[in-house]
């Protein structure tokens, strides 16, 4: 599980690589022909792994509710995100894994609510929740990766 670990804080480095540098403006334009911006992906995908790893589990939050809900899956941008809530969701996309190695290694995730994503996988525990989050970190890195030429 420790390389899995290991391969999400690379995506999110990635992630933050890619970002860096580009302004608020271009972090929160929605491109045509899109539903959502850059600065919707680096939130969201923190969004889900909170969802799909802390509340199957049982397990309060690493985020607060608001941020969930503003960026979890089914959600899209509703208004400007400040400065100051970019440099917060910058943070959060290499805290929130840190946190997720320690719960994990100090062993709170007990239980899992099965369920099937929308794309027919069928997650039944936390190692194939985690396994499940850097597959969709990776799509949502391949958005930005495509957005990002457009701001």
């Amino acid at each position: 599980m420790q390389q899995q670990i290991d391969s999400l804080k690379k995506t999110r480095q990635f992630f933050l690589n890619m970002i860096e540098g580009l302004s608020a403006e271009q972090l929160n334009k929605i491109p045509a022909g899109y539903n959502n911006n850059i600065i919707w992906h680096a939130a969201h995908v923190t969004a889900a792994l909170q969802g799909v790893c802390y509340r199957r589990s049982g397990l309060a939050l690493r985020t607060t509710e608001d941020f969930f809900e503003a960026y979890k899956p089914g959600s899209k941008p509703e208004r400007v995100v400040s400065a100051e809530e970019i440099a917060q969701i910058k943070e959060l996309l290499l805290s929130s894994i840190d946190m997720l190695e320690k719960d994990y290694n100090s062993g709170i995730f007990k239980e899992y609510t099965t369920f099937q994503t929308r794309y027919g996988v069928d997650i039944t525990n936390i190692n194939e929740a985690i396994g499940f989050i850097a597959y969709h970190e990776g799509m949502h890195a391949g958005y930005v990766m495509a957005m990002k030429h457009l701001v």
